[in-house]
């Protein structure tokens, strides 16, 4: 009677473990499994371009990844670009990466602590030294935890992207690479910083839809101001002629007439929207040509033009 008692103990027992347990096990990885591929087809769907028959008046707006189709306002048509949808589609790309890894670390810390709960192992232990491992790990990394944070929402809210001019606080720069935890910023001087994410409080974009290029023009108090302002007019509208510099401009020269009053000048600025990073280079032009044109109109500028001559032992000399 023992023998058949332990006989069919030995059995049940054979039975949970060589039957039961893999098949629980193989049915919780086989739900793992699908939930994970269901959400990274979810994934990929929200951030990848909606395919469909190509159209002549498809509008731009409509080839935006579905996640980031509503997180900003969208832009006039004309300032969209090859360069702003490469910069949308990395960031969707980025967005989805994280959102995949996220969705497989969940999925495999449950199937971890599911299959041990199937082997019998007592998870509270577990569950509490985890609880105390992520506590310390949260006061420990909490400046690791802020930098992640600010770059994903830097992401959502797409504040700058590479090769966008942007103004940091401390340095101001090209941005060379964007990621979740350090942004790389190239100076004009070529020093490329690294600026953890956490760090930045601001963020000043010169690089998208349009930028504003102020030329600001000294002249001789003695000079007449409404000539001085019609020949800076007429030299940007000619500079603006040239194609190599009209492809850069969005509008036309304005004159906002007398910026500054100094004791021995005077100082008019004008303005020009131009495109994004276009607005030094059309600056310098600018500046150029105006200062070209009061030579030859005879504007007075402030600043004495000539030989300097200079007294040395009681005789002038030149």
């Amino acid at each position: 009677m023992d023998a058949r008692n332990l006989a069919l103990e030995w059995t049940d027992t054979t039975q949970h473990w060589l039957v039961e347990v893999p098949i629980r096990l193989a049915a919780y990885l086989s739900v793992v499994l699908l939930v994970r591929y269901l959400l990274h087809r979810m994934i990929d769907r929200a951030t990848t371009r909606r395919s469909g028959k190509s159209s002549v008046e498809e509008r731009p707006q409509d080839t935006k990844p579905t996640l980031l189709r509503r997180l900003r306002p969208d832009v006039p048509v004309t300032t969209i670009s090859d360069q702003a949808g490469t910069r949308r589609k990395q960031r969707a790309h980025t967005i989805g990466s994280v959102l995949k890894s996220t969705v497989s670390i969940i999925l495999l810390s449950w199937l971890v602590l599911a299959a041990l709960n199937v082997v019998g192992v007592n998870l509270a232990p577990f569950i509490a030294s985890a609880g105390v491992i992520g506590l310390a790990i949260g006061f420990g990394a909490q400046n690791l935890v802020r930098d992640f944070v600010s770059g994903v929402f830097m992401l959502l809210e797409d504040q700058y992207g590479v090769g966008d001019v942007v103004d940091l606080g401390e340095m101001s720069g090209e941005v060379e690479s964007v990621g979740l935890r350090i942004t790389t910023v190239r100076d004009i001087d070529g020093t490329l910083w690294y600026v953890r994410n956490g760090e930045i409080s601001r963020v000043g974009n010169m690089s998208q839809e349009y930028a504003v290029a102020r030329i600001e023009v000294p002249v001789a108090l003695t000079a007449d101001v409404e000539r001085a302002e019609q020949v800076a007019l007429d030299a940007a509208a000619q500079a603006i002629e040239d194609p190599t510099v009209g492809a850069k401009v969005l509008g036309e020269p304005e004159m906002l007439g007398v910026q500054e009053l100094a004791p021995d000048l005077l100082r008019l600025r004008m303005t020009l929207k131009t495109r994004p990073g276009a607005q030094w280079s059309v600056q310098r032009r600018l500046l150029r040509e105006i200062l070209q044109a009061y030579d030859e109109n005879g504007v007075e500028l402030p600043y004495p033009r000539g030989r300097i001559h200079a007294v040395v032992g009681g005789s002038a000399e030149k």
